[in-house]
């Protein structure tokens, strides 16, 4: 069945359809004094669009221009359980950043600056479409009376179940808009997760992509009392089913509903009111459903990318490619709401963007910021790795030098804009052309974070001349609370505070490492329906403690060290941080893809690792074959191995020695006695998220792990009893 376009709805946007967009277009143009030269047929060509805000053109009742919005009665509560409930916003008497709006007061107000821009950027039949910012404000008016229609009540839920698209994001602000609040779903989500954020977000309409999130929906429609009908784009359905309908479909219902009674609603809204759901990706029990407040979205998308450097399109309109599941709070605040914020252009990537087709998305946008999880990163670096080691001598010898050159610099000289002949030399002859085959010829801001990166794929990409600028966060706190730009950086650092933001350490020990607690309009609003988690997240002061420990420099970076969960506490009483150890493990053995650190309540320490393995094209899931780098490494060692049954299967002795001598290194560099690792194992098959080791944003699922390889963790420890 072919995808819906946007291209077939647009013309449906007017009363009149076609003809009337086309006569709006031309009375423009010569009221402007210009004669139209341009298709008037393509309606996402930017040249028929006016500069006038829509409304202006439509004469529509609209809302008062953006400006300081305020509660009617403020509450009195930081926090709420409810998802009509209304919370006291966390402004700072000292801040000047006191003035509040709603998500269509950010929208409204950037008509007047960018209504003109290309806002979504889309790919169709192998061409590239784009959506102006006044195409897509009238395309999330349609959307929010579509969900009107079907029956969208107050604080009850649009769940989006599908790939990255102009779609989702129309369906996104159109929910807002509406009244309601957008969820995302994982589409890697089973049915049965469906169903448990589907009811609990008390979800009205759930829109999906493809047949098999339709189907997914269908198993469980039963299950959900509040779900009164399904909207599908991409894939539409083969036969009609009651209460689902096309894209198309749903977005014509929307002329049923008057522009007047849109508006009412809108004008209704508040900043303290929930409009986002963010679920966790549950890695240590049920996910919670995170209430994000309008004020949490429009302010993080103004204050939280003007720490991250991020330009209005008055300087320069901000290029991104949007890829990661926008279910997640870093992808939606970065792809959908900071694009807003400052007009930025975003375009989608195909959906198998991270089987492959991801790089050549970005030789085509160009992209002048960019965003991945540290996996992506190391996926990017290992597919490098791999291509220089199939490269001829010379041309592998002059990529050796120049990164070497590069990071030797970056890493000495790492404040100054001042480079040597030969650093300027390398960059020149071999680096710009690495990052024009990467598409970040134009990249200015490289972004990474979710996870903790090592130390060896940061200084990978500084000897390709590529910051990698990390931000901390949580679903809790609206994505960035801390932020790295070109301005504040410092190596292995999360950032400084975002101005008009709080941190505190508390329960410090001796190196001054202590719990995260966060304070500012970042803050959730609570855990939807979930008072006594909210209470244990929140104190009486209103202040968020994360789980996570770090450290504060005297300058303000921050420094993440592990989270107080995953702290290991042995049976001699000694407590011991994971994560420095997993990373230490992985910098001595470039071949281990995956290390997990075992040993809570138990003697000693030990070790699951994986190796690195190619992945299957069509699906991701890793294979047996191990990648060109592992294979030259045991090349090295005098192995000749090239799978991981090679190794894991026939106990390798040359693999099993040399990786012993890593572990040995690590724990020669040890705290003390009790943090050596004692022993270890191979797994057969990579870490993923298919295996459930890994969560949607590759985040590993520690006791998933503990669970599924709980006899090989067992024979660790039962060896010793004997």
């Amino acid at each position: 069945m072919p995808e819906v376009l946007l291209l077939r709805f647009l013309s449906r946007l007017l009363p009149g359809g076609p003809r009337c967009v086309r006569k709006l277009s031309l009375n423009l143009w010569y009221l402007q004094g210009v004669r139209p030269n341009v298709r008037i047929s393509s309606l996402t060509d930017g040249h028929t669009l006016s500069k006038e805000s829509p409304s202006q053109v439509l004469d529509l009742s609209s809302p008062e221009k953006a400006k300081d919005a305020q509660p009617n009665s403020p509450e009195e509560a930081l926090w709420t359980t409810r998802a009509d409930g209304r919370v006291r916003l966390r402004i700072d008497p000292s801040c000047p950043q006191q003035s509040s709006y709603t998500v269509h007061q950010m929208f409204y107000e950037a008509l007047d600056k960018y209504g003109h821009l290309h806002a979504l950027g889309f790919k169709r039949q192998g061409s590239w479409e784009h959506v102006s910012y006044s195409q897509y404000y009238l395309l999330a008016r349609k959307a929010a009376k579509g969900f009107l229609k079907l029956g969208l009540e107050p604080a009850h839920s649009v769940a989006i179940l599908g790939f990255n698209s102009p779609e989702w994001f129309f369906s996104a602000v159109g929910t807002v808009f509406a009244g309601g609040i957008v969820t995302g779903i994982y589409t890697t989500s089973t049915p049965e997760a469906c169903q448990y954020i589907a009811h609990d977000c008390r979800a009205n309409v759930i829109v999906v992509d493809t047949q098999k999130q339709l189907e997914k929906i269908l198993k469980i429609w039963k299950n959900l009392p509040h779900l009164k009908a399904v909207v599908t784009y991409r894939e539409p359905p083969p036969e009609r089913i009651a209460n689902v309908h096309t894209m198309e479909e749903f977005m014509e219902l929307g002329d049923q509903v008057p522009e007047a009674d849109l508006d009412t609603i809108i004008n209704a809204q508040q900043p303290n009111q929930c409009c986002v759901l963010v679920y966790t990706s549950g890695t240590t029990g049920s996910p919670k459903g995170v209430m994000l407040s309008q004020d949490n979205i429009t302010w993080t998308a103004r204050y939280g990318s003007q720490a991250g450097d991020i330009q209005p399109a008055e300087v320069q309109q901000e290029v991104v490619v949007s890829y990661l599941p926008l279910s997640h709070v870093a992808a939606q605040i970065y792809d959908l709401w900071t694009g807003l914020q400052w007009g930025a252009q975003v375009c989608f990537a195909e959906p198998d963007a991270l089987k492959g087709s991801l790089v050549d998305t970005l030789r085509e946008v160009q992209p002048t910021s960019h965003m991945g999880v540290p996996r992506v990163w190391e996926k990017i670096m290992e597919r490098i790795q791999e291509v220089a080691a199939q490269s001829g001598f010379i041309r592998r010898k002059m990529l050796l030098w120049a990164m070497s050159v590069t990071l030797e610099q970056n890493l000495t000289c790492l404040g100054s804009d001042l480079k040597p002949f030969t650093a300027r030399l390398a960059d020149y002859l071999v680096l710009a052309k690495v990052r024009q085959a990467l598409g970040f010829a134009k990249c200015e801001k490289s972004f990474y974070g979710a996870a903790p990166m090592t130390a060896d794929t940061q200084h990978f990409f500084l000897g390709l001349n590529i910051r990698l600028y990390s931000g901390y966060g949580l679903s809790e706190t609206s994505g960035p609370h801390f932020m790295s730009s070109p301005r504040n950086y410092r190596l292995y650092s999360s950032g400084k505070v975002v101005p008009g933001c709080q941190a505190k350490l508390v329960n410090q020990d001796a190196e001054g490492t202590g719990e995260i607690c966060l304070w500012g309009r970042t803050v959730f609003m609570g855990y939807l329906n979930m008072e006594d988690k909210t209470r244990e997240a929140i104190d009486a002061d209103g202040w968020l403690h994360t789980g996570d420990v770090g450290r504060l420099d005297a300058d303000g970076f921050l420094y993440i060290t592990g989270r107080l969960k995953e702290l290991i506490i042995t049976a001699g009483g000694e407590n011991v941080p994971p994560m420095p150890i997993e990373e230490a493990v992985k910098t001595e053995l470039p071949i281990v893809s995956c290390a997990m650190l075992i040993g809570d309540q138990r003697k000693f320490l030990s070790m699951l690792l994986t190796l690195k393995c190619t992945l299957d094209p069509d699906t991701s899931d890793p294979t047996d074959n191990l990648t060109e780098q592992v294979v030259e490494f045991c090349q090295r060692v005098g192995s000749n191995a090239t799978t991981v049954s090679d190794i894991v299967g026939k106990k390798d002795q040359a693999v099993y020695q040399a990786i012993e001598e890593g572990i040995q290194r690590v724990n020669r560099n040890a705290a003390a006695r009790p943090h050596h690792i004692q022993k270890w194992a191979i797994l057969q098959r990579d870490f993923s998220i298919s295996g459930g080791e890994l969560g949607p944003t590759m985040k590993l699922k520690r006791l998933t792990v503990l669970e599924k390889y709980k006899d090989v963790i067992d024979s660790f420890y039962q060896e010793q009893k004997k």
